[in-house]
């Protein structure tokens, strides 16, 4: 008997070690939770949809640009506000911030001020981080687009570097291969990839992210890029980035419906008429085909459901919780 008893303790112990590691490998999942701030901060949320409400409609191109912060910053060492650090003369050290995808992002300012809202409500309480992922969601609504569950709880990160921004945001050049690699790496599948970039259905693009495929495709110079439909190649070169040099010029990525968040990107792929080669590539596997002309067939609503569950996968991604990193004072700096 007593061996018998010995041997079950130890099976016990087992089981229990395991299980405490299977918890510790979850931990970041489950420890993100709807109203997570509801005894901490209760107001928090409304002060963000609030001042969504009251600032996005008077710029609603922001809301592009802060879908698009999200998600730079959860590419990067998951979503943990990095991409809002900024470089410091004590440390030499560029950040995310200073790295080529993330110079054209903008709405810094705007979280920085939703922040100290929040900050005046309850000091050192809601994540930079909760901060964007909420503000993401709420601005793409307030536009007319589709709603996501944003459950919160992230904490933020410590550490932000320019080389990893680049080496993890996927480019307007990759080809397929390159966007499946950069997803899977994440966490995310092909239909992620597609749902994630029906987000390009709003904003706007510089000349520089795509004019290789009207000036020098392939590195040769006079090139165009041959999948490119080739009106909208030469309407592109007459009226909007005239030179291969221009950094200026902006383009919608959805010309004619870029303020709506709708199914038209997704048509204008099966026209070749995506901006980026990274759009393009869309096309090139049957498997991301197959999304494409499924969410055609269906309902913007349709559109909308898929979409929702890919931002709350996105916005789990390697997150922060319980005792790692830190609630920033200042979202540009790390609490000194």
């Amino acid at each position: 008997m007593s061996f018998q008893s010995n041997k079950m303790g130890t099976f016990g112990y087992f089981w229990l070690v395991i299980w405490a590691i299977l918890g510790a490998i979850n931990s970041s999942q489950a420890d993100l939770q709807l109203n997570f701030y509801a005894k901490t901060c209760p107001k928090a949320e409304e002060i963000v949809q609030d001042y969504v409400h009251e600032h996005i409609p008077n710029a609603p191109s922001l809301a592009a640009t802060l879908i698009r912060m999200h998600f730079h910053d959860c590419f990067v060492r998951g979503c943990d506000a990095s991409i809002l650090l900024n470089s410091t003369s004590s440390s030499g050290n560029q950040t995310e911030k200073a790295a080529t995808p993330n110079r054209t992002v903008r709405g810094f300012d705007f979280i920085d001020r939703v922040k100290s809202l929040l900050e005046a409500e309850c000091p050192g309480v809601v994540s930079c981080a909760d901060i964007i992922a909420l503000v993401a969601r709420d601005s793409i609504v307030v536009t007319g687009g589709p709603y996501w569950r944003v459950p919160t709880g992230r904490r933020d990160g410590l550490i932000s570097n320019a080389s990893e921004a680049l080496a993890n945001i996927p480019r307007p050049t990759s080809n397929f291969s390159s966007l499946q690699t950069n997803f899977s790496n994440k966490g995310l599948d092909l239909k992620d990839l597609v749902l994630l970039s029906g987000a390009h259905t709003i904003g706007i693009a510089h000349c520089s992210a795509f004019s290789s495929r009207l000036y020098n495709f392939s590195g040769i110079l006079g090139n165009q890029d041959p999948s490119l439909d080739s009106e909208y190649a030469a309407n592109l070169k007459a009226k909007k980035c005239k030179t291969i040099n221009d950094t200026t010029t902006i383009v919608e990525m959805d010309p004619g419906s870029f303020r709506t968040f709708d199914l038209s990107y997704y048509r204008l792929l099966l026209k070749r008429r995506g901006l980026f080669q990274s759009d393009a590539a869309l096309t090139t596997s049957s498997t991301t085909l197959s999304y494409i002309n499924e969410l055609l067939q269906g309902s913007r609503q349709d559109f909308y459901k898929e979409f929702a569950l890919s931002m709350e996968k996105m916005g789990r991604i390697d997150v922060k919780t319980g005792s790692s990193g830190e609630i920033r004072k200042h979202c540009a700096f790390v609490n000194s």
